[in-house]
């Protein structure tokens, strides 16, 4: 019964990285696909017999036997290395789900047979799968064999250009002095036939890398629009973290308290919470990519935090919140470990939340979105503001409109068309207004963008707070 309980709850808060919706059995493509991407990923379930709206419709159970045979077959036929489902029924009010159950697994990468590893390798990313590019692909192969990107050898770099001053300091302050065998064992360091060579890792903590960056800014208002201070920051990653604190903190409101004859002054956002944040940005965020950095935006409303690349793969974000603990980067976590920047593994997220309802705040949302992690702290006195958006009125000849930038427009669902629409007189559009304009839940308003931009017909751009949408064509004009 619990389990039953267990996934009507997972219905009711819609697809995601662990839960694809059927209203009927999908073509042997579309399960082959869903399946490679849990098993490349956190797992997950395809359940039959629900609706997009997350109706649950059921299915004719006269060959039940037979379509769950189907389905292992397909799956057994197309997808390698072997996966092998849990296929069972659900029975709700007397309507019959199938739920085909995947978990992650261990010989990674998975793919469709008849594409082969280099083009037929699927993750999941929010709730869609999405086919693996090069990186992603060399990704799984180090997760099969248990390591991380920051343990392999940099063998481009050598360790007599490199200045291991701030880190020799950073220890040396805590009266633990580094020598060659330490960083060894810190696994810094690496010697392969008799020359020894940095790790990403070390390379990590030094900056070394282009995109060990961190962009902030400090927005007037609660849009990107206006800015009025902006700042980069490049070096070592614990200078890194102490300037995009320091940059926070000039920018939020200080209060001051009188207890007894003493003033006390506090930042309206806890301090610790706010350095436990961007610790967890720095150590857990996906240093693969190299066009992509931590960005941190400063709103009249919130703080917002965004790192790049999605939880690990082995982990949901119901794991965390349950106090599980999973680094991305191994190495670069375990020397904040050892510098006392973590005080115990898994315990970050709710030590944040506790400490901002500690201090009368809103819990912030911290929430996996894509490809990326998404931090808002609210402030003080804005965090209940609702703001309105205005949308013009329809035009009478949206057919003929939509012709012009769809020449399938028949083919598009209602909500896409709103969206397209929208984009032709506004030029942009926010994930907000799309789910205002829509009036659906944010999962689906996601999916609903995402289908325009594989159909060519948009364009994502930006990230985490900023990610807007533009029509395809206006990029070309």
């Amino acid at each position: 019964m619990e389990q039953k309980m267990n996934l009507f709850d997972e219905i009711k808060l819609g697809e995601s990285k662990t839960l694809e919706f059927k209203r009927e059995l999908p073509s042997s493509d579309k399960i082959a696909k869903t399946a490679i991407a849990f098993s490349n990923s956190s797992g997950g379930k395809l359940v039959i017999g629900v609706s997009d709206d997350r109706q649950i419709i059921g299915i004719d159970d006269a060959n039940i036997f037979d379509l769950q045979d189907k389905i292992a077959s397909i799956i057994f036929d197309n997808c390698s290395p072997n996966i092998l489902p849990e296929i069972y029924t659900v029975n709700y009010d007397g309507k019959l789900l199938l739920v085909v159950e995947i978990f992650r697994g261990n010989l990674l990468p998975y793919f469709l047979k008849k594409d082969g590893k280099n083009n037929g390798t699927y993750i999941r990313v929010g709730a869609t799968n999405r086919k693996a590019e090069y990186e992603n692909i060399v990704e799984l192969e180090r997760q099969k064999r248990h390591i991380s990107y920051d343990e392999e050898i940099s063998y481009d770099v050598s360790l007599d250009t490199l200045d291991l001053k701030p880190l020799y300091e950073r220890f040396a302050k805590l009266g633990k002095p580094l020598d060659e065998q330490k960083l060894h064992n810190l696994k810094l360091l690496k010697s392969k036939h008799g020359t020894t060579y940095p790790t990403n890792a070390l390379l990590i903590i030094l900056g070394y890398f282009e995109n060990c960056t961190v962009k902030c800014a400090r927005f007037k208002g609660v849009t990107m629009e206006l800015f009025i201070d902006k700042k980069e920051y490049k070096g070592d990653i614990f200078t890194i973290l102490e300037n995009t604190q320091n940059f926070i903190l000039n920018h939020i409101n200080l209060r001051g308290e009188i207890k007894g004859l003493y003033r006390t002054d506090t930042y309206e956002i806890p301090e610790v919470a706010l350095r436990e944040a961007l610790i967890n940005a720095l150590i857990h965020r996906d240093y693969i990519n190299k066009g992509r950095d931590i960005k941190v935006g400063i709103y009249d409303d919130i703080v917002n935090i965004v790192s790049p690349g999605s939880f690990p793969n082995t982990i949901t974000a119901t794991d965390i919140a349950n106090g599980r603990s999973e680094a991305r980067n191994k190495v670069v976590a375990n020397i904040f470990k050892e510098l006392g920047l973590i005080e115990q593994w898994g315990s970050g997220i709710n030590r944040i939340k506790k400490i901002c309802e500690t201090n009368s705040l809103k819990e912030p949302k911290i929430e996996e979105q894509n490809d990326f992690v998404d931090v808002e702290f609210f402030r003080p006195n804005t965090a209940n503001k609702v703001l309105d958006i205005a949308f013009e009125a329809p035009h009478k000849n949206d057919y003929e409109r939509l012709r012009t930038i769809a020449n399938d427009c028949e083919q598009l669902t209602k909500e896409e068309q709103d969206i397209l629409l929208y984009l032709l007189d506004n030029k942009m559009i926010s994930r907000k207004e799309a789910t205002t304009l829509i009036g659906l839940k944010n999962t689906k308003t996601y999916e609903t963008l995402n289908s325009l931009v594989e159909k060519n017909l948009i364009i994502r751009n930006g990230q985490g707070r900023s990610t807007h949408y533009v029509l395809k064509r206006e990029t070309n004009e």
